[in-house]
């Protein structure tokens, strides 16, 4: 049945697609082919007008968009036109716009057509402001139709493929995209504010670093040369301190060649940022007091309702890793004293563990990944990382099993991940070695950058850096469940 459905609905789509292309067609023939036109003296738009009638009201305006409806009443019609602040409504009279062009308006245009439109403005006995026409023209002809008007585009995957249709059809799709606009303005503004500076890295780089995360391979040509797209900032920013800038980010795109969920996509945002003579715990200070102004200055509020959960940033709870497994696992990691002793902890709480990651740093983890990530809801920070899944964060100097690194968690998603950073050359070295020799018993090409490590050599001070999620945080802002949500084109397999 559904079939038959599709089928019937896709041979509908193509008769109104031929019947477009005829009215195209004769427009052209006649001299008035649309798409010819290369401007448009636009002079107002729909919110200013309707936002401030008094100042409007009887003046001539020229406005122009998309035609969203039509009502044909004999020698009178009304329509709405969006444009890209929302949309207005026009009266067309034959008297006004000229007998030729209202027959051209009832019987040539279609929902969706560009229009132009000069009038002025005044409010119907229904008290609608609108746009009475004198002058009204198409600006380009469109060829495939709208979807219906109340249901627009139902079906969640083709939302993501055709965007610029959802965009039409969807105000609060709309809104989205102007509020993760605001949220980048507004961020870019705290760090500015505080006397960072914005710059840019490399995108392809020429070595496929030990880091967990899987890479893009592609080639140069001219060099002949295999290249990878980044999965990290990281590394090149920590070079700007050794430069001697004490405050950098970067708004970074990211690559990353791994599975696709409701919080993953393989191209996404971050910005990383470092600061000189500080560490972690200035870190988590700098990143909460980051998330209220930009919550305050986009929402208005640090109370926001998140899929269900009323989130609650004037609020940050502080754990380590090992309390919070306490708290929720019931198991203190701070008296096991081996990895044997761990081992046995997993086993009998069944904790699957992955081959060579059975010490107690990464069962610590394990148990965490398990019994507590999902609980944390509200804002909360967890510190104190095992080192053997910190490879560049500083040991804690009273217990160099663990490093002074943190990773903040709302709603049971990780939205970023800070260090007071490695700054000695020779433990960094030593780590990055056993990580790109763990990727390369697994089969990747893993390598050591060694113009990082050069760079270290020459002296890093004490740094905080801390790298957060833009996308995730943009899904708690505008209460989204999926990433796709807040992606204008998210990455998708293409249609057969």
């Amino acid at each position: 049945m559904q079939e038959n459905i599709n089928e019937a609905q896709e041979r509908e789509l193509s008769e109104q697609a031929r019947i477009r292309r005829e009215k195209l067609a004769k427009l052209t023939a006649e001299g008035n082919d649309p798409y010819r036109k290369t401007k448009f003296p636009v002079t107002a738009r729909s919110a200013e007008i309707k936002g401030d009638f008094a100042a409007w009201e009887g003046k001539e305006v020229c406005v122009a968009g998309r035609l969203m409806s039509r009502r044909v009443m004999g020698k009178a019609s009304f329509s709405h036109i969006k444009d890209g602040e929302g949309s207005i409504q026009l009266y067309v009279t034959r008297q006004d716009v000229g007998e030729d062009v209202y027959a051209s308006y009832k019987k040539d245009f279609d929902i969706g057509d560009i229009v132009g439109v000069k009038g002025f403005v005044f409010k119907t006995q229904t008290g609608e402001v609108s746009i009475h026409a004198t002058h009204f023209e198409m600006l380009s002809k469109a060829l495939l139709p709208l979807p219906e008007k109340y249901n627009g585009l139902q079906n969640v995957d083709m939302k993501y493929r055709l965007r610029h249709v959802d965009l039409i059809m969807n105000e609060d799709v709309q809104e989205t995209f102007r509020r993760r606009s605001r949220i980048m303005r507004a961020i870019r503004g705290y760090l500015d504010g505080h006397g960072f500076m914005e710059v840019e890295t490399p995108v392809l780089l020429t070595l496929e670093i030990g880091a967990d995360a899987r890479p893009f391979k592609t080639h140069h040509n001219a060099l002949d040369l295999d290249m990878y797209l980044r999965i990290e900032t990281e590394l090149y920013l920590k070079r700007l301190i050794v430069g001697g800038y004490e405050k950098v980010y970067e708004v970074g795109r990211i690559f990353r060649n791994e599975g696709m969920d409701s919080s993953h996509n393989p191209e996404f945002t971050t910005i990383e940022m470092y600061q000189a003579y500080v560490d972690f715990r200035y870190m988590m200070d700098f990143i909460e007091g980051l998330y209220k102004s930009v919550a305050e200055e986009v929402c208005g509020t640090l109370q926001l309702p998140w899929q269900g959960n009323l989130i609650d940033l004037s609020k940050w709870e502080r754990l380590t890793m090992t309390e919070a497994v306490k708290k929720y696992a019931g198991v203190d990691f701070a008296s096991i004293a081996s990895d044997e002793e761990a081992r046995a902890a997993a086993a009998a709480h069944g904790v699957e563990l992955e081959a060579g990651k059975e010490s107690k740093g990464h069962i610590l983890a394990a148990f965490f990944d398990a019994f507590v990530e999902d609980k944390l809801i509200q804002p909360t920070f967890i510190y104190d990382y095992p080192v053997e899944i910190s490879p560049l964060a500083k040991r804690k100097p009273e217990d160099p099993s663990m490093t002074e690194r943190f990773e903040y968690f709302i709603n049971g998603m990780e939205m970023g991940n800070a260090f007071s950073e490695l700054n000695d050359p020779v433990d960094q070295r030593a780590r990055m070695e056993a990580q790109a020799a763990k990727k390369r018993a697994q089969g990747a090409n893993a390598e050591v950058d060694e113009d990082f490590l050069n760079a270290l050599e020459y002296g890093m001070p004490p740094t905080g850096g801390l790298g957060m999620g833009v996308d995730r945080f943009v899904m708690m802002l505008t209460d989204s469940s999926s990433i796709r949500d807040v992606l204008l084109f998210p990455t998708m397999k293409p249609k057969k």
